[in-house]
């Protein structure tokens, strides 16, 4: 595929000072990027299978989420590979990576395999697999992480719980270190969660329902966070929610730690009292918890000391949403409107610059999973996003590309609309 978008305001992560680009008058507002063969060049002459003209939206590198649930195998009435690229895309994602806990759990060189191909045969952004940590998830023995590795997973994690015990997360960080794999980790203690499902407060309380503390999340990002120490190896830490999360996150980075950490717009955004009237749609896991778990979130997004934005995209079947609050599963669907609810939570009241989402959704994620996306390098694969700031629009759950219906956005005017979505060079994506 060979294209030319011109009059295109690109922007770079702020922590990039020079690149190695393609992009022609770097320095004046409005560049030219070329294309060819599917990959990014410095000039070509043509043909060319299209030219857009960027005036007036702002174009990163393809988007990257490094955490979505796209339930295939298993749980495809939930969502699968088609729907949840599909979403991806209308998202302005060029690459997600996918969690393990499938059925069958994604645990083996199979199960891989099955995802790569099935991706490659309906997928239309690109689909990253995340094996499993342990068999089964169970955290009892290690999973085939070398065979996974070279089927092709980017990263392990058994997300949906915590690594079972410190003995086993020693043992499954020192092993995928000899495959150059970061665990991803759900930070939770269960025994002290204990079923909880929405932050233990007041508003629990008052609603009579089943709490969970914040610091069933701190003890054991503290866990990981001495691990990491002990064995001077990386760990990631997954949609933190505590102030108390972040303050020990930004400690260890300040000791030379090596610890990376994510979060997801439902972490900045609401709070528990969002579930009072009992609105399914905000029951999460980690639950939402209170303004100054927000604060610390946002100041941790600015520092660095959060290095990336996840979407933790979660589908569900609408009779999995729409019953009791004690009774509906958590998650939210989180691929369509992530950019833009960063966007408009983040970049206009001025606490971060476009800038800075460059980092946060494209060049940290790709240090974390290492696929060789989300730049503009000359050479690398043409994954492109194109979006105008100045177009707001009104989330309708029961419009969106996803099986799961189940946003928290839903009636919310959100800022920022992608326009089109580029991978490979190829459109899959273009809001008319």
């Amino acid at each position: 595929m060979n294209a030319r978008i011109y009059n295109a305001k690109l922007i770079f992560p702020r922590e990039i000072s020079t690149v190695q680009s393609n992009i022609q008058n770097i320095n004046q507002e409005l560049s030219e990027i070329f294309i060819k063969d599917g990959c990014f060049t410095e000039a070509y002459d043509g043909p060319f299978d299209y030219e857009i003209d960027a005036e007036g939206m702002v174009v990163f590198p393809g988007l990257i989420d490094v955490h979505v649930h796209l339930r295939e195998p298993g749980f495809e009435y939930k969502e699968d590979i088609a729907s949840g690229t599909r979403a991806a895309a209308v998202g302005g994602f060029t690459s997600v990576a996918c969690m393990p806990n499938t059925n069958p759990i994604c645990d083996n060189a199979a199960v891989v395999g099955f995802i790569k191909e099935r991706a490659a045969e309906v997928g239309i952004v690109n689909v990253w697999p995340i094996g499993a940590v342990t068999k089964e998830q169970k955290g009892e023995q290690l999973a085939e992480i070398g065979l996974m590795k070279e089927a092709g997973i980017v990263a392990l994690s058994d997300d949906g719980a915590s690594v079972k015990t410190a003995d086993m997360m020693r043992k499954a960080m020192v092993y995928a270190a000899d495959f150059d794999l970061t665990i991803i980790d759900h930070c939770e203690d269960p025994t002290i969660s204990n079923g909880g499902i929405m932050n233990e407060g007041l508003a629990s309380t008052q609603m009579g329902v089943p709490g969970s503390p914040s610091i069933a999340e701190d003890i054991i990002v503290m866990r990981d966070i001495l691990l990491a120490d002990y064995l001077d190896l990386p760990v990631h830490i997954a949609h933190v929610s505590t102030k108390r999360s972040v303050q020990q996150i930004r400690a260890a980075k300040a000791r030379g730690i090596k610890v990376t950490a994510e979060t997801c717009p439902q972490y900045f955004i609401f709070t528990d009292d969002d579930c009072r009237g009992y609105n399914t749609l905000f029951r999460a896991y980690p639950p939402m918890r209170r303004p100054e778990d927000i604060a610390a979130i946002i100041v941790g997004l600015q520092d660095g000391t959060l290095d990336m934005i996840a979407t933790d995209h979660a589908p569900h079947h609408e009779d999995e949403k729409d019953i009791e609050f004690c009774l509906a599963k958590n998650g939210m669907s989180g691929l369509e409107t992530a950019f833009s609810a960063s966007y408009t939570y983040l970049v206009k009241p001025g606490y971060l610059q476009l800038e800075d989402l460059a980092r946060l959704f494209c060049s940290a994620p790709e240090r974390l999973i290492k696929v060789g996306r989300g730049s503009f390098a000359n050479g690398a694969p043409a994954d492109l996003t194109l979006i105008d700031l100045e177009q707001s629009w009104e989330v309708d759950r029961f419009k969106m590309v996803s099986k799961g219906k189940n946003s928290a956005f839903h009636g919310m005017t959100l800022n920022s609309k992608v326009k089109y979505t580029i991978v490979d060079g190829k459109i899959v994506y273009h809001d008319i």
